[in-house]
């Protein structure tokens, strides 16, 4: 099953695209799209665009990303809800589901820790996925998106009491 995670922003969207396989999660991918200077009619346009490129690229079976926070401030607010529609629009043209979690729960599936900082999650991330290195901040939180959708979907699969050869078939 191969699951993109995306960590929505005005200014920088990660995106991170993984394999998971039974209980494992193989590294596929990560990135981030940064946006080119201009008014956010255009920076919403070039997510939309290059989120559908992703897309395009690693035919992801399902899309997960990260709920609305409440930001410092309502602008803030804003800007991320409409990043937010973007992605999930580039997501739904294409027939994906999505799949939403708030962050304290993408935290607390790759941490162990709801109020974990960005460091953790960069730190672990790298761990679980055995990637070389640190992936940058947004193509971290993205993996992490991604990694906690699987581990959502087993633990409904698990508590659905579906066995290992109908889960095969199920995917």
């Amino acid at each position: 099953m191969i699951i993109l995670g995306i960590d929505p922003g005005s200014r920088i969207t990660g995106y991170g695209v993984i394999n998971n396989v039974g209980s494992k999660n193989e590294y596929i991918a990560s990135g981030c799209i940064r946006m080119k200077d201009g008014d956010l009619a255009d920076r919403l346009n070039q997510i939309f665009s290059n989120v559908s490129k992703v897309i395009e690229m690693y035919s992801p079976q399902e899309f997960a990303i990260e709920q609305v926070f409440m930001a410092k401030n309502a602008d803030s607010a804003l800007k991320l809800g409409q990043a937010r529609g973007v992605a999930i629009v580039a997501a739904t043209q294409q027939s994906l589901e999505v799949y939403e979690y708030a962050a304290r729960k993408v935290k607390q599936a790759v941490v162990g820790n709801g109020g974990a900082d960005k460091s953790q999650v960069q730190h672990m991330i790298a761990r679980m996925l055995k990637l070389p290195g640190l992936p940058q901040e947004d193509a971290a939180d993205a993996l992490a998106i991604a990694v906690c959708h699987a581990h959502t979907r087993a633990g409904l699969v698990k508590m659905a009491g579906v066995s290992g050869r109908s889960q095969r078939r199920w995917r």
